[in-house]
């Protein structure tokens, strides 16, 4: 605290505000001090507190005192601190509270927060050295030069110009960015003929190759994206569009969906299989209204919507009643589940889990205990007791 001094108000010329934050308290190294709580102010050269009770009492101290930084986060019990560790104090500082101190730094708490905005705030200003700058710039002799005037840029039609040549440059980059796109759409074309071509000969065994190598072969086609997708160029935007994606849809998530138990959300359907269709993406509209239509064209999953309002995709492979039976077993084996730990065994998404549960509690198969600790699901020891 010896490096602080009484502070009058008045700022240097070259002087900017650079931050403020209220409610700091002040620590002389570990040991609290009187200044309890005041308004602390960041310019490019100092660091001012302000009382925010007794407004004249002020101090201030050098930024170029200032050797390190440290942060230390706020607790349950503790406030968020900034620890400044300081040179020794110059022969000339002005009286300040405190004339010697046997601590090298001073703590920062920030009451009620505020602490990392002021600790950004304060390292720029450390990085910037403005003290320096102000010091050569008043050593450099003064060198009066002829003010240069450039006719082009002077008035409005110097603006204007300015402008129309920043928008040129803007333009000249959008522009280059696209024909790379386009490029890469071209490749991307290229290598779509160039699977077909495998494929086909593939499924003709015109070729040598085992049957290993083929699914091999396929499932490298898969992962990158590019497996034929259904496009609105290739089977218009009607109706007949949304069935055959309906159909590839239902192909593409055939085995996925059993890995994920038979349910997948809505969202997560969109997400994957716009990632497995590569450059060819599709909108969440086409992906709910092809989904609609697995009902109609007979195929083996269905769209359906839970009292909740979560969309999911179901497999017909696994009914209702065999969903509930599976979650109502686990709740036994266990005791008692919440959603997390549900989806944690399962190896399934919270919205999922929680479906799961509020499915089979609709049921009758599961009790509810709603408290502070969270939704937890029981066994319903009512169907056993025969009530």
């Amino acid at each position: 605290m010896d490096r602080f001094y009484w502070f009058n108000g008045q700022c240097d010329v070259n002087e900017r505000q650079l931050h403020h934050q209220l409610s700091v308290r002040l620590y002389d190294g570990d040991e609290k001090t009187t200044f309890d709580s005041g308004l602390v102010n960041l310019t490019n050269l100092k660091l001012i507190w302000k009382d925010e009770e007794q407004k004249d009492r002020v101090i201030a101290i050098n930024l170029d005192l200032i050797k390190k930084i440290e942060f230390e986060g706020s607790s349950m019990f503790k406030s968020a601190k900034i620890t400044l560790h300081l040179q020794q104090a110059p022969p000339d500082k002005p009286s300040g509270p405190k004339r010697a101190s046997s601590h090298n730094y001073i703590r920062l708490s920030f009451r009620v927060g505020g602490q990392e905005a002021f600790g950004k705030a304060l390292q720029n200003a450390l990085s910037q050295k403005d003290w320096e700058k102000i010091a050569a710039a008043a050593c450099a002799p003064s060198q009066p030069q002829a003010p240069q005037i450039s006719h082009r840029h002077v008035g409005i039609g110097g603006i204007e110009r300015k402008m129309q040549e920043k928008y040129k440059k803007t333009d000249e980059s959008i522009n280059q960015a696209f024909k790379d796109l386009d490029a890469l759409i071209d490749k991307a074309k290229d290598m779509v003929v160039l699977a077909e071509k495998f494929s086909s000969k593939l499924q003709d065994k015109k070729i040598s190759i085992t049957d290993d190598e083929t699914v091999a072969f396929k499932s490298y086609l898969l992962s990158m994206g590019i497996d034929n997708p259904v496009t609105r160029d290739t089977h218009g935007s009607g109706v007949r569009y949304h069935e055959e994606l309906a159909k590839q849809l239902a192909s593409f998530l055939n085995n996925i969906i059993e890995d994920e138990g038979g349910v997948m959300t809505l969202t997560d359907v969109y997400c994957r299989f716009n990632r497995a269709r590569g450059m060819e993406l599709i909108s969440p509209d086409d992906v709910y209204n092809a989904a609609k239509m697995f009902e109609g064209l007979r195929l083996p999953m269905r769209l359906r919507k839970f009292d909740s309002g979560v969309l999911v995709i179901q497999s017909l492979a696994h009914t209702e009643e065999e969903i509930i039976s599976k979650t109502t077993k686990k709740v036994i084996e266990e005791g008692s589940l919440t959603a997390e730990e549900l989806g944690g065994i399962l190896g399934l998404a919270f919205t999922l889990a929680k479906e799961r549960l509020l499915l089979s509690e609709k049921f009758g198969k599961l009790c509810r205990d709603d408290s502070v600790e969270g939704l937890r699901f029981y066994p319903n020891k009512f169907l056993d007791a025969g009530v």
